[in-house]
């Protein structure tokens, strides 16, 4: 079990909210559109941190869980 922070919100009378994805999976179709239109655009831009071949795959995993990577971690896999 992680930590609770409900007794630091109310000692800081701070607000916590969130959302679930799923709450607007029927509007899936319109998000990706909107998405892809923004970074066609420019308007959105992503990072791929992309590691070379099989050998490198336990550290590349290992990196990711660590916070090591910028962005997305791929490990590409050549043919």
């Amino acid at each position: 079990m992680g930590p609770r922070v409900e007794r630091y919100l109310l000692v800081k009378r701070a607000r916590m909210s969130g959302l679930l994805v799923f709450d607007y999976q029927l509007r899936y179709e319109e998000a990706v559109t909107r998405l892809a239109d923004w970074v066609r655009a420019g308007a959105l831009r992503y990072r791929e941190d992309i590691v070379e071949g099989i050998e490198r795959a336990p550290a590349a995993i290992a990196e990711l869980y660590r916070g090591e990577n910028l962005g997305k971690r791929l490990i590409h896999l050549p043919c």
